[in-house]
Protein backbone atom coordinates (compact mmCIF):
# COMPACT_ATOMS: atom_id res chain seq x y z
CA UNK A 1 0.00 0.00 0.00
CA UNK A 2 2.65 2.51 0.98
CA UNK A 3 5.57 1.35 -1.26
CA UNK A 4 2.45 1.88 -4.43
CA UNK A 5 1.45 5.75 -2.87
CA UNK A 6 5.15 6.23 -3.22
CA UNK A 7 5.45 4.81 -6.42
CA UNK A 8 2.75 6.98 -7.70
CA UNK A 9 3.93 10.06 -6.38
CA UNK A 10 7.55 9.26 -8.17
CA UNK A 11 5.94 8.96 -11.58
CA UNK A 12 3.89 12.03 -10.96
CA UNK A 13 7.45 13.65 -10.13
CA UNK A 14 8.98 12.80 -12.96
CA UNK A 15 6.28 13.82 -14.97
CA UNK A 16 6.56 17.39 -13.50
CA UNK A 17 10.50 17.37 -14.21
CA UNK A 18 9.26 16.66 -18.28
CA UNK A 19 6.50 18.97 -18.27
CA UNK A 20 9.31 22.02 -17.13
CA UNK A 21 11.83 20.41 -19.30
CA UNK A 22 9.52 20.84 -22.34
CA UNK A 23 8.27 24.12 -20.66
CA UNK A 24 12.07 25.58 -20.62
CA UNK A 25 12.79 24.09 -24.55
CA UNK A 26 10.39 27.00 -25.51
CA UNK A 27 12.17 30.03 -24.15
CA UNK A 28 14.59 31.14 -26.73
CA UNK A 29 18.13 31.17 -25.88
CA UNK A 30 19.22 33.09 -28.97
CA UNK A 31 20.43 30.29 -30.69
CA UNK A 32 18.59 28.40 -33.36
CA UNK A 33 16.87 25.12 -32.48
CA UNK A 34 13.72 23.29 -33.98
CA UNK A 35 11.76 22.80 -30.87
CA UNK A 36 11.47 26.85 -30.79
CA UNK A 37 8.78 26.46 -33.81
CA UNK A 38 6.97 23.05 -32.26
CA UNK A 39 3.85 24.65 -30.38
CA UNK A 40 2.84 26.81 -33.76
CA UNK A 41 0.16 24.87 -35.63
CA UNK A 42 -0.83 25.82 -39.74
CA UNK A 43 -4.67 26.11 -41.30
CA UNK A 44 -3.70 23.44 -43.47
CA UNK A 45 -7.42 22.10 -45.26
CA UNK A 46 -9.52 23.52 -42.88
CA UNK A 47 -7.73 22.47 -39.55
CA UNK A 48 -4.90 23.14 -37.30
CA UNK A 49 -1.73 21.28 -38.30
CA UNK A 50 2.01 21.32 -36.26
CA UNK A 51 4.10 23.03 -38.21
CA UNK A 52 6.58 19.85 -38.48
CA UNK A 53 3.74 17.85 -40.33
CA UNK A 54 3.34 20.70 -43.20
CA UNK A 55 7.42 20.86 -43.37
CA UNK A 56 10.85 19.46 -42.21
CA UNK A 57 12.57 22.00 -39.83
CA UNK A 58 16.25 22.00 -39.34
CA UNK A 59 19.14 24.25 -38.41
CA UNK A 60 21.04 26.13 -40.85
CA UNK A 61 23.52 27.69 -39.18
CA UNK A 62 23.80 28.81 -34.65
CA UNK A 63 21.10 31.53 -35.39
CA UNK A 64 18.83 30.42 -38.24
CA UNK A 65 16.00 27.59 -38.56
CA UNK A 66 15.27 26.52 -41.93
CA UNK A 67 11.58 25.58 -43.32
CA UNK A 68 11.09 22.96 -46.55
CA UNK A 69 7.26 23.41 -46.58
CA UNK A 70 6.48 19.91 -48.83
CA UNK A 71 3.38 22.28 -50.37
CA UNK A 72 4.19 25.45 -52.03
CA UNK A 73 0.94 26.93 -51.19
CA UNK A 74 1.91 26.64 -47.36
CA UNK A 75 4.52 29.08 -47.29
CA UNK A 76 2.63 32.30 -47.23
CA UNK A 77 0.26 30.37 -44.63
CA UNK A 78 3.75 28.98 -42.47
CA UNK A 79 5.03 32.64 -42.71
CA UNK A 80 2.02 34.37 -41.42
CA UNK A 81 1.29 31.37 -38.44
CA UNK A 82 5.31 32.70 -37.06
CA UNK A 83 4.87 36.15 -37.48
CA UNK A 84 1.69 35.89 -35.47
CA UNK A 85 2.83 34.01 -32.89
CA UNK A 86 4.24 35.00 -29.83
CA UNK A 87 8.38 34.53 -30.35
CA UNK A 88 8.68 37.72 -32.40
CA UNK A 89 10.34 36.08 -35.19
CA UNK A 90 10.33 37.53 -38.55
CA UNK A 91 10.56 34.43 -41.49
CA UNK A 92 11.52 35.32 -44.89
CA UNK A 93 10.83 32.83 -47.85
CA UNK A 94 12.51 31.94 -50.87
CA UNK A 95 10.48 29.58 -52.73
CA UNK A 96 9.89 26.32 -50.74
CA UNK A 97 12.52 27.01 -48.40
CA UNK A 98 11.68 29.78 -45.35
CA UNK A 99 14.52 30.93 -43.53
CA UNK A 100 14.20 32.24 -39.95
CA UNK A 101 16.76 34.21 -38.29
CA UNK A 102 16.69 34.13 -34.72
CA UNK A 103 17.50 37.97 -33.46
CA UNK A 104 20.06 38.36 -31.03
CA UNK A 105 18.68 38.60 -27.60
CA UNK A 106 19.26 41.99 -25.63
CA UNK A 107 20.33 42.33 -21.80
CA UNK A 108 16.70 43.37 -20.63
CA UNK A 109 14.95 40.71 -22.88
CA UNK A 110 17.59 38.22 -21.29
CA UNK A 111 16.50 39.62 -17.63
CA UNK A 112 13.35 39.39 -18.35
CA UNK A 113 13.28 35.64 -19.72
CA UNK A 114 15.57 34.48 -16.79
CA UNK A 115 12.22 35.61 -14.68
CA UNK A 116 10.17 33.35 -16.76
CA UNK A 117 12.58 31.07 -16.01
CA UNK A 118 12.32 31.55 -12.63
CA UNK A 119 8.41 31.78 -12.35
CA UNK A 120 8.41 27.90 -14.37
CA UNK A 121 10.89 26.88 -12.11
CA UNK A 122 8.72 27.94 -9.05
CA UNK A 123 5.46 26.61 -10.89
CA UNK A 124 7.36 23.10 -11.12
CA UNK A 125 8.56 22.81 -7.41
CA UNK A 126 4.53 23.54 -6.35
CA UNK A 127 3.33 21.21 -8.47
CA UNK A 128 6.26 18.56 -6.68
CA UNK A 129 4.64 19.76 -3.01
CA UNK A 130 1.71 19.36 -4.27
CA UNK A 131 2.24 16.02 -4.90
CA UNK A 132 3.91 15.25 -1.53
CA UNK A 133 0.90 16.40 0.33
CA UNK A 134 -1.53 14.36 -1.76
CA UNK A 135 0.58 11.48 -0.36
CA UNK A 136 1.19 12.48 3.15
CA UNK A 137 -2.91 12.95 2.76
CA UNK A 138 -3.02 9.58 1.71
CA UNK A 139 -0.58 7.75 4.42
CA UNK A 140 -2.34 10.04 7.07
CA UNK A 141 -6.03 8.00 6.00
CA UNK A 142 -4.24 4.71 5.95
CA UNK A 143 -3.17 5.19 9.44
CA UNK A 144 -7.02 6.42 10.49
CA UNK A 145 -7.92 3.60 8.96
CA UNK A 146 -5.51 1.71 11.14
CA UNK A 147 -4.08 -0.33 8.11
CA UNK A 148 -0.50 0.87 8.67
CA UNK A 149 0.53 1.91 12.09
CA UNK A 150 1.56 5.52 12.96
CA UNK A 151 5.63 4.07 12.90
CA UNK A 152 4.86 3.15 9.24
CA UNK A 153 2.85 6.86 8.35
CA UNK A 154 6.54 8.70 9.76
CA UNK A 155 8.76 6.25 7.78
CA UNK A 156 6.94 6.97 4.34
CA UNK A 157 6.65 10.35 4.79
CA UNK A 158 10.30 10.72 5.35
CA UNK A 159 10.54 8.46 2.10
CA UNK A 160 8.24 11.22 0.63
CA UNK A 161 10.04 13.98 1.51
CA UNK A 162 13.16 12.31 0.21
CA UNK A 163 11.25 12.07 -2.87
CA UNK A 164 10.32 15.82 -2.99
CA UNK A 165 14.20 17.02 -1.97
CA UNK A 166 15.50 15.15 -4.65
CA UNK A 167 13.52 16.19 -7.21
CA UNK A 168 13.15 19.67 -6.01
CA UNK A 169 17.27 20.00 -6.85
CA UNK A 170 16.69 18.86 -10.34
CA UNK A 171 14.21 21.48 -10.58
CA UNK A 172 17.00 23.97 -9.77
CA UNK A 173 19.35 22.27 -11.90
CA UNK A 174 17.20 22.88 -15.05
CA UNK A 175 16.42 26.33 -14.07
CA UNK A 176 20.17 27.39 -13.03
CA UNK A 177 21.14 25.79 -16.57
CA UNK A 178 18.63 27.36 -18.38
CA UNK A 179 19.29 30.68 -16.99
CA UNK A 180 23.23 29.90 -17.50
CA UNK A 181 22.32 29.76 -21.12
CA UNK A 182 20.17 32.65 -21.38
CA UNK A 183 22.97 35.16 -19.97
CA UNK A 184 25.39 33.85 -22.59
CA UNK A 185 26.27 36.34 -24.94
Amino acid sequence: MIDEIIEDAETRMKKTIESLKTDLTKIRTGRAHPSILDHITVDYYGGQVPLNQVGNVSIEDARTLSISVWESPLVAVIEKAIMTSDLGLNPMSAGTVIRVPMPPLTEERRRDLVKVVKKEGENGKIAIRNIRRDANSDFKMLQKEKEISEDDERRAQGEIQKLTDQFVKQVDALVDKKEGELMEV
